[in-house]
């Protein structure tokens, strides 16, 4: 609930908007209570034996003679008590208050026939038949008001609640960039789309159900219980006895909703996991032949989410019968004790009293077409019980995700770089995914500004981890990764990340032009600077020749339209135009073609002069590159050096070199 209530603020932030759909929504109200109240002038007055205005002036003598009966009695009592010994006077005190209260009763019912019957002869015609014209015609026109309200109120509401869903939607996609990278590898990236997609829509329908339907039908109940109350409020009172059962029935059953919907989402979330893998991986899932176990795999979870709707469904409708048959039960305890009061011309139940004098037929059915008017607003919140339910668990996983803290951040005083060509070091750099697992230990790496090195060992050495540092996808658990002297963790990461250029293995290409996916990371690039770089990368002949629209070619998701060779050279591209001081190749030809390796190595064998590069690789031909070789097992460094030596002193640069670096030079 406390999330929910976050939601809600935020969406309340808009106060103009919420105070006009509010507005609307007491107008609303209001003329769906008068529209039912209505029932009872037509009942009286329409329906009676006398014409409009001698209908008024027969209220007026009735409750005047009522007066005169009441005072009477009044005064024939108090004589009587007067001759009667004290002992009994006591026995007759109950009577003298109830005349007391029919006098009270009287004179109000007087009051209000004296006020109304100057208007009604004023407005109404004396003709029954056309004030009952005039009824009908006003019940039109309110309900046309009402309507007109109804929907400014349920547009206002909307419009509040989709800015409010916008903000959010913005807020969140900024908190998930700003996490650090070991984020997206914790929560898997069907969970994630979950939360902006269904998280996000549940939380704020269950918003807009607060702010619309749970504002609007209140204040229509209040407005039908008002005007009941002012006919009889104890019969009301009498009428409403079964509600505290109702509302304990469903508080319980909101409770297990909010429960059943939590898990339900959690359901959907993985449902979201299992169709990200299947079409990321769906060349492995044909390849293998194993659409069978996909199948089954996503038949079980479809089978989970199906159980959780199903429990959902059943605590809904048994909200809902609940509501209809707690309504009805409060109408059928009014009709019964309305109709004995009425019918007998009674004013006490069971010598309780309920009224100071006995209800008119129209009052009675003005009563009860209020009730009716309280139970549909009742009716129509147990329907959206579900709705609220839904929008308080999606809040509460909407919120896990932003009171996250990225652990990599800024520092609050950042320091600057001193000199234009820092060398980059790493000192006494340990790092583990997990606690106590290291996948780095007890790394020293000196690295002059302008050396090429490349790094190499076995598959799970630390390899990639270690480039990973530089960027600052990750903090060292130990140690410190240094930029001329200074740790990473000093310097703000938008300055530092902006010397860097990375070219990985995975080809990180957007759905977007050639011409955007290059100028990726360049925002402030000119075309003619993009074609300069592709040049340079080799890349200008395919783009032009080979790509049906040239630069404006949209490369498809991930770059699925285009070569491995093709993509790597447009990543090539985006490096070279954003001109880096480090560079990072992480087995940048590991998946290409020979002719593409070849021309992408004449590119590199240019680009790397003048900067700092780190490279992953087990290409011989990139391994030429490098002014010094790193050599990593078991996430420690070995041994570094020129190849020439390595083949001569480290074992296991030797056995890499026979198995791999031969085949590939």
């Amino acid at each position: 609930m406390k999330n929910f209530l976050r939601v809600v603020r935020h969406t309340l932030r808009r106060r103009y908007t919420f105070v006009a759909a509010l507005l609307c929504s007491i107008g609303v109200a209001v003329l769906w209570g008068a529209n039912l109240g209505l029932i009872k002038p037509v009942v009286e007055i329409i329906f009676s034996e006398k014409q409009p205005h001698d209908f008024a002036d027969a209220k007026v003598e009735a409750a005047r003679k009522k007066i005169a009966t009441a005072k009477q009695e009044q005064a024939e009592l108090r004589a009587q008590i007067d001759k009667l010994p004290a002992a009994e006077k006591q026995k007759l005190s109950r009577q003298q208050s109830a005349i007391e209260n029919r006098l009270y009763a009287a004179e109000k019912e007087l009051q209000a026939a004296e006020f109304l019957q100057p208007i009604v002869k004023r407005y109404l015609p004396n003709n029954a038949f056309v004030t009952l014209a005039m009824f009908v015609a006003f019940l039109l026109a309110a309900t046309f008001v009402k309507d007109t309200l109804l929907v400014s109120n349920l547009m206002l509401v909307e419009r509040l609640t989709q800015l409010a869903l916008y903000d959010m939607r913005m807020k969140l996609y900024r908190k998930t960039l700003s996490m650090e990278l070991a984020h997206f590898g914790n929560d898997h990236t069907g969970h994630l789309m979950h939360r902006f997609t269904g998280d996000l829509n549940c939380a704020f329908n269950g918003v807009n159900v607060l702010v619309g339907r749970m504002v609007l039908e209140p204040l229509k109940a209040l407005a039908c219980l008002i005007g009941a109350a002012l006919i009889c409020w104890r019969l009301l009172v009498v009428s409403l006895l079964v509600a505290p059962l109702a509302a304990y029935v469903m508080i319980r059953l909101s409770r297990s909703l909010k429960k059943a919907n939590r898990r339900a989402m959690e359901e959907m979330g993985r449902l979201y996991e299992v169709l990200s893998e299947t079409f990321s991986g769906i060349q492995a899932i044909k390849g293998f032949s194993m659409e069978r176990h996909e199948r089954k795999q996503f038949h079980q979870c479809s089978k989970g989410y199906f159980r959780r709707a199903m429990r959902i469904m059943f605590f809904n409708a048994m909200g809902r019968a609940t509501a209809e048959f707690m309504g009805t039960a409060i109408i059928c305890v009014a009709i019964i004790t309305g109709a004995y009061l009425v019918i007998n011309q009674q004013t006490t139940l069971l010598g309780i009293p309920i009224m100071d004098r006995p209800l008119s037929l129209g009052s009675l059915l003005a009563f009860f077409a209020l009730l009716a008017g309280i139970s549909d607003p009742a009716r129509k919140l147990a329907e959206v019980m579900h709705t609220l339910q839904r929008g308080m668990a999606a809040s509460d996983r909407l919120y896990d995700a932003l009171d996250r803290e990225p652990t990599i951040v800024d520092p609050p005083a950042p320091k600057s770089l001193d000199t234009l060509r820092p060398d980059l070091t790493f000192e006494n750099v340990s790092f583990a995914y997990r606690e106590g697992q290291y996948v780095l230990e007890q790394i020293n790496l000196h690295i002059p500004f302008g050396e090429t090195v490349a790094i190499v060992g076995p598959n799970g050495c630390g390899k990639s981890t270690l480039c990973n540092l530089l960027p600052r996808f990750y903090d060292p658990v130990k140690g410190a990764v240094k930029l001329g002297g200074i740790d990473l963790r000093e310097l703000r990461m938008k300055d530092f990340r902006s010397l860097i250029g990375l070219v990985a293995q995975q080809a990180m290409l957007f759905d977007d032009t050639v011409l955007n996916n290059i100028r990726y990371g360049s925002p402030q690039a000119t075309q003619e600077e993009v074609v300069a770089a592709a040049e340079k990368a080799f890349a200008h002949g395919f783009i032009v020749d080979k790509l049906p629209d040239g630069y404006e070619t949209m490369v498809g998701e991930r770059g699925g339209r285009l070569s491995g060779g093709q993509r790597q050279r447009i990543l090539l591209a985006r490096a070279i135009l954003r001109n880096p001081k480090f560079l990072i190749l992480d087995e940048a030809t590991s998946q290409i073609d020979l002719e593409s390796e070849q021309l992408i190595h004449k590119v590199l064998e240019q680009f790397v002069r003048g900067r700092t590069t780190l490279m992953i690789t087990h290409r011989m031909s990139s391994i030429a590159l490098a002014d010094r070789i790193v050599v990593m097992d078991h996430g420690r460094i070995i041994d570094s050096g020129p190849h020439d030596e390595l083949i001569r002193r480290c074992d296991l640069y030797s056995r890499l070199h026979q198995l791999g670096f031969r085949e590939s030079a």
